[in-house]
């Protein structure tokens, strides 16, 4: 009896990309912000029909302070560019510079969550709590579901740093760090329409 060859023996542990092949998973990726569009257009109307109800109450000019929203705007438009690097980086094989690129993505992210928790907290301080007029509660609906994905992006982002420390650039990580790419420009072009339908024309109305 001849004794098995080890190339006859399966590798457990290279399965999971024949499992998941990269076609269907970015195509089921692109189906997920397909769905989260709707959902954003959603809110979108929503606010389009009650930005202006406001029921004997603030109104945006009294509300809205547009250069910190700038600054805020700033930090996450900063944070696309610095995950473009990274993915650069991740196409040269350099771990090191990833996992660098990667972190500063994260602090600019962190910190457009930062200020926009404290916008938050001081219109709450002044009064203008959801509550108060259909504005508002649009307002608070939009802006906050667009930070609670960032926030949900921040923890992607360090479940990754971990996965790529841990096994490197394997095609694996390559594919979920695509799927991120995807999901964090995805929420900077919806940030983009919040500015400026919601913040710019808001306070120049």
């Amino acid at each position: 009896m001849t004794q098995a060859s080890t190339a006859d023996v399966p590798n457990f542990l290279d399965l999971e990309g024949e499992h998941h092949p990269e076609g269907s998973t970015m195509l089921g990726f692109w189906i997920y912000l397909m769905s989260d569009c709707l959902i954003f257009a959603v809110l979108f109307a929503t606010y389009a029909v009650l930005g202006r109800s406001y029921a004997a109450g603030p109104s945006p000019k009294d509300l809205f302070d547009l250069p910190i929203v700038a600054v805020n705007t700033s930090m996450l438009l900063f944070s696309s560019i610095t995950y473009g690097f990274a993915m650069l980086e991740m196409e040269k094989g350099d771990l090191s510079k990833t996992q660098l690129w990667l972190a500063v993505t994260g602090l600019f992210g962190a910190a457009f969550v930062g200020l926009e928790l404290w916008e938050f907290s001081h219109l709450i301080h002044e009064g203008a709590t959801p509550q108060r007029s259909g504005f508002l509660s649009a307002f608070f609906t939009l802006v906050g579901t667009h930070g609670l994905h960032v926030t949900f992006g921040l923890i992607w982002l360090v479940t990754l740093m971990v996965q790529t420390r841990l096994r490197g650039l394997v095609p694996e990580n390559k594919r979920r760090l695509m799927c991120l790419s995807m999901f964090w420009h995805f929420l900077d072009v919806i940030w983009i329409g919040v500015f400026t339908f919601v913040y710019l024309m808001g306070v120049l109305q």
